[in-house]
């Protein structure tokens, strides 16, 4: 069966403070263009960013639920237990 992943999770490291930003996207390269381009309000003041980690997701729905899951307490718990951040 064919498969075609077109969303993505995704966790950003700033270069300036060593925190973290969690988002989802169908163009993961574009959105950290535009966050680096200090084009979101809640990132501009801590640019550069890498991407740090990334999941791919067949609906947009599954990757915003995997941000809410990473975004919470148990999530971020997860993430910390994996490595991941």
């Amino acid at each position: 069966m064919f498969s075609f992943y077109a969303f993505y999770t995704y966790i950003l490291k700033s270069l300036k403070d060593d925190g973290y930003y969690y988002g989802h996207t169908a163009d993961i390269d574009n959105r950290l263009s535009i966050h680096n381009g200090k084009k979101v309000r809640s990132t501009k003041a801590r640019t550069p960013f890498v991407i740090h980690y990334f999941e791919t997701f067949e609906t947009r729905s599954d990757a915003y639920l995997q941000e809410m899951f990473f975004k919470s307490g148990e999530g971020k718990k997860y993430l910390r237990n994996k490595g991941i951040i």
